[in-house]
């Protein structure tokens, strides 16, 4: 069978003479490998998983690459739950576990130069255009799990088996939906072994936590040269997002650089206004590290260096709200509890302010300012475990070992007309990252102020 390689219509032949040139020549690169620190780890994963749903065959694919355009590819970024399960980042690959417990990692191996052309033809895979990948002998030493080529996965595949479905479309058609919901119980099962972070887990999280810190101070360093731009927010957004690159593998969701009233647009990213020195900038964003778990922070910074009286009446509500939350924070207390608390304290907030009667706050109206919910795990996605079921987490109590954030705000609609002008088009919320600890939560975040003094002072020291 010719070899099929991903080549551009726009290629320059290959010449039988040239092809036969480019088999010889080369240096062995066989590299030796080491284990990766995660590999020790993800064989316990895998073991919980197999304990969780045994004597079985279960199938969880990377995913695959996704056209930008043409022949250009958006950057990869692996599934979650693969990378869990096996430390491997690249697409196209797949982890099989066979009912006897064995497990296997199907990839695209570094192929031979003499008896392959994709090394120097394929854009997709080819080293020349891509970069190494392993070998199978490197692969298996790295990840500490029998490889095999992913050329014989449908053999593989001649069973039943619950697959990870929707992560890559060719791994989907090989196996026939079973018309039950077993797939979608594996979906659940991979999101729930996770709510509870291991001790590496937990190390990889603080380093992109603090990670972020830093580039929260970048971003304070470069407001006088943000403020001068016609595209403030994008300044922003581009100083945050060389921290994440310099430090880890990139933003680990799309950064929210939002000022002025575009803070009162949840996912504000566009990110293509000018920053206004009157106004506050609400900055959420978070690091994703090289092993891909992300951190995921909120501050809301006086872009005078200095709230102004209104200002600082919802900046400290929403920080009284912060507190209170993560006060309550420890293991067996309901998930939703802190949300709760940090509701109240909205409420009561709004009532001393004149804009809620005391039944409108009863009947829970103050989301009318508020909207979304005060906050969610937190790991290898942003919103992490999000397939998990309500009762394990919405539904459940909190574990020692989770990590979640706490970020409840006020969103002050610029033509809500319920509220006196000065409130209008103020939107605040602050973030933070917490781990759960025997007795109560460690806030993981701790580097950045959050009382509005704090705030300031610490502006006016980076400014300095």
């Amino acid at each position: 069978m010719a070899e099929k390689l991903n080549t551009g219509s726009h290629d320059l032949p290959v010449t039988e003479a040239l092809a036969e040139f480019m088999r010889g020549g080369w240096a062995d690169v066989h590299e030796d490998v080491a284990p990766l620190p995660v590999a020790a780890y993800a064989a316990k994963r895998r073991a919980r998983l197999i304990e969780r749903l045994p004597g079985e065959r279960l199938v969880i694919p990377s995913g695959t690459l996704q056209a930008r355009s043409n022949d250009d590819d958006h950057r990869f970024r692996t599934h979650s739950a693969f990378a869990y399960l096996t430390g491997d980042q690249q697409p196209d690959d797949v982890l099989v576990i066979e009912p006897s417990g064995e497990a296997r990692l199907f990839l695209h191996p570094r192929p031979s130069r003499a008896e392959s052309q994709e090394f120097y033809r394929d854009r997709r895979y080819g080293e020349f255009w891509v970069g190494r990948r392993f070998d199978l002998a490197e692969a298996e030493a790295a990840y500490q799990i029998e490889c095999a080529h992913i050329g014989t996965l449908p053999a593989a595949l001649s069973g039943p088996a619950r697959v990870l479905r929707g992560v890559d479309a060719s791994v989907d058609a090989l196996v026939s939906p079973s018309g039950d919901d077993r797939d979608a119980e594996l979906a659940a099962v991979l999101s729930e072994l996770r709510l509870v972070k291991d001790e590496w887990e937990i190390a990889e999280l603080q380093q992109a936590v603090d990670a972020t810190a830093r580039g929260f101070e970048d971003v304070v360093r470069a407001l006088p040269a943000a403020l001068a731009h016609p595209r403030g927010e994008r300044y922003v957004e581009g100083v945050f997002g060389l921290r994440s690159r310099l430090e880890g593998n990139a933003v680990g969701y799309q950064s929210i650089v939002a000022s002025g009233a575009h803070a009162c647009v949840l996912h504000w990213i566009r990110n293509d206004g000018r920053l206004d020195p009157a106004e506050l900038l609400l900055l959420d964003a978070g690091v994703e590290g090289d092993n891909l778990y992300t951190a995921d922070v909120t501050r809301t910074l006086p872009l005078s260096g200095r709230f102004s009286p209104v200002q600082r009446q919802v900046y400290d509500l929403v920080y009284e709200a912060q507190t209170a939350a993560i006060a309550v924070l420890r293991p067996g207390v309901r998930f939703r509890e802190f949300h709760e608390t940090a509701m109240r304290v909205i409420s009561d907030g709004l009532r001393e302010w004149g804009l809620l009667t005391k039944s409108q706050a009863d009947a829970g109206l103050h989301r009318r300012y508020t909207l979304c919910s005060s906050g969610h795990m937190l790991g290898l996605d942003v919103h992490d475990c999000a397939r998990a079921r309500a009762e394990t987490y919405l539904d459940g109590v909190l574990e020692e070992g989770q990590v979640l954030t706490v970020e409840p705000g006020l969103y002050l609609q610029p033509d809500d007309l319920t509220l006196p002008p000065e409130l209008r088009g103020i939107g605040v919320r602050i973030e933070d990252d917490l781990v759960i600890t025997a007795d109560g939560a460690r806030l993981m975040s701790a580097a950045l102020p959050r009382r509005s003094d704090e705030i300031e002072a610490w502006m006016a020291a980076l400014a300095g």
